[in-house]
């Protein structure tokens, strides 16, 4: 079995040397041919310089330097896209997840005869609002993309090559590579894993780009939203001919105190309330389709650095390589 392995950098200048020279033995004894993708995701600090010098020094290890910051997800499909081998695995830059735990990952892909596996941890280490935002968008991702494995995923996996063949027509600013991937396999599994501390800095994945990252799956891949806006309008209809039956009901029955300001006005504000926030959905997809019109890149490559262990081989649509 060939492995790439995939990293999206990003301020780890501190971390990148240690986590390659941990990640080079296990390469070696789990495969003769392997190769590290480095991408630096337009990160302002040393990090490229960093990544280009252990591409330079260390056979099999590559580097692709962004021209601006696109996000992880667009990261990731950069390095996947210019994987040689047959099975990727996608792995943080901070040293949580650990090098030593890739034979895990690859023993249960090639074991089960599956496509895809997470590595997840035993207890979650985040912290509490942290935790409870990683569950919601995991539901989230269950429910409303349909993604059966949602509530196993962790940026820790390894897949077999062949299954960016499913999504090679994705574009736009707005990636998922979870949801690409579902759509390409349902042999999907998770494997417990020890996972480590964060021991430079700060993660560079906050709340705040949590919940960026399941409106982009929400609004980008989820008909949800569209559906939610026609149950209310759905339901705040009949609430508007239930109160216009009463009104009528009341006035043939001659009662004189007949709903003047307060109903009119609640029904107004019923109604407009529900237009507000339809158009308000279609607004964000609109947004986007004009978005995608636009032609943004998913990423943009600066620059190259480095060579894999097997510079002369070519991928077949299988993700098989050959000499």
């Amino acid at each position: 079995m060939s492995v790439s392995v995939v990293i999206p950098c990003f301020r780890s200048a501190q971390t990148l040397p240690i986590l390659v020279n941990r990640l080079m033995p296990v390469l070696r004894a789990v495969s003769i041919l392997h190769e590290v993708i480095l991408v630096v995701d337009g990160s302002p600090d040393e990090t490229w310089s960093t990544a280009a010098d252990l591409a330079a020094r260390t056979d099999g290890v590559r580097a692709i330097h962004l021209s601006r910051n696109y996000g992880q997800h667009n990261a990731l499909l950069a390095g996947i896209r210019d994987a040689k081998f047959d099975v990727v695995v996608t792995m943080d830059d901070d040293l949580q997840h650990p090098p030593e735990q890739i034979p895990l990952l690859l023993a249960a892909l090639d074991g089960a005869s599956l496509d895809l596996v997470y590595g997840v941890p035993y207890a979650e280490e985040h912290g509490f609002l942290r935790s409870v935002a990683s569950r919601s968008v995991k539901a989230g991702m269950a429910g409303a993309l349909g993604i059966r494995a949602a509530r196993k995923i962790s940026a820790f996996r390894a897949f077999r090559t062949r299954l960016r063949d499913g999504f090679d027509e994705l574009s736009g600013p707005h990636a998922s590579l979870d949801v690409a991937l579902s759509w390409a396999t349902t042999q999907v599994d998770a494997v417990n894993v020890h996972m480590n501390e964060r021991e430079h800095g700060r993660s560079n994945y906050s709340l705040r780009l949590l919940v960026r990252h399941a409106v982009n799956m929400l609004l980008g891949y989820s008909t949800v939203p569209l559906r939610m806006a026609s149950y209310l309008g759905f339901i705040v209809g009949l609430i508007g001919l239930f109160l216009s039956g009463l009104v009528l009901w009341r006035f043939i029955a001659g009662d004189t105190t007949v709903a003047g300001f307060t109903t009119v006005a609640t029904m107004v504000a019923l109604f407009s309330s529900a237009q507000l926030i339809s158009i308000g959905v279609l607004g964000e997809y609109i947004g986007r389709i004009h978005g995608s019109g636009m032609g943004r890149p998913t990423y943009v490559v600066r620059e190259h650095a480095g060579s894999s262990m097997a510079p002369e081989t070519s991928r077949h649509s299988d993700g098989a390589v050959v000499s």
